[in-house]
């Protein structure tokens, strides 16, 4: 998978403190990225557009 164009950005979710950073970059066309800002060149998490909307529903329901 291609990421050399996605825009990453830090969930508003984050801690300030440095830690439990997740980033998202949602402007790659059909997936949805997902990484550990601490560890950028790290593993990746992509999700399909549909399953993207599913989790974040799924947990806001948690909240």
């Amino acid at each position: 998978m291609d990421l050399s164009g996605a825009r990453w950005r830090k969930s508003t979710r984050s801690s300030g403190q440095g830690g439990n950073c997740v980033e998202v970059a949602d402007n790659l066309p059909g997936v949805v990225a997902v990484r550990d800002s601490k560890d950028p060149s790290g593993p990746v998490l992509a999700f399909g557009p549909d399953a993207w909307r599913a989790f974040v529903a799924r947990v806001g329901e948690r909240r």
